[in-house]
């Protein structure tokens, strides 16, 4: 068995997931629970927990009835990756001791705080720095090119 230290959940990663789908969506245009589930590979009922949280977090807008279903927020193409995660999970710390104030006695001292310290600001440089459309965008020209590979036209599944 495989053992993986630290990970972003399961909930996170289809969050993620969700939100490239509705980045990738026309503006406007809102996506059914049922669509989103088929398109992300995630079951309804799971789906349902995510939107939920990140309705909460106010990335993406709920509207129900005829002509309903779920999309982003205004300007939410922007959303950056770092905000869908800690929508998701809260901050993103990598180590207590990172939590400012007095986290930790040994900070004055320790060899190892600015490591954690760069390790830290290198992470939140990189999910930060990236939004949703960004990644829908590059993310639909990945399928493109998996369709124009011989034979696999059949595995290729649409976005929007």
């Amino acid at each position: 068995m495989v053992h993986f230290g630290m990970q972003i959940t399961r909930a996170t990663d289809y969050a993620v997931r969700v939100m490239v789908q509705l980045a990738a969506l026309p503006q406007g245009e809102k996506a059914q629970l049922t669509a989103l589930g088929s398109a992300t590979g995630v079951s309804v009922s799971f789906l349902s927990k995510v939107l939920q949280r990140l309705v909460h977090g106010g990335l993406v807008t709920s509207h129900r009835g005829t002509g309903g279903g779920f999309c982003l927020r205004p300007h939410g193409e922007k959303t950056t990756l770092l905000q869908v995660i800690e929508v998701m999970e809260g901050p993103t710390l990598l180590n207590q001791c990172l939590i400012s104030g007095l986290s930790c006695n040994r900070k004055p001292w320790c060899g190892v705080h600015p490591v954690w310290q760069k390790a830290q600001a290198a992470l939140i440089g990189v999910l930060g720095n990236v939004s949703v459309a960004e990644m829908a965008k590059d993310t639909l020209a990945g399928l493109a090119r998996q369709a124009e590979s011989p034979g696999n036209e059949d595995d290729v599944v649409r976005l929007g």
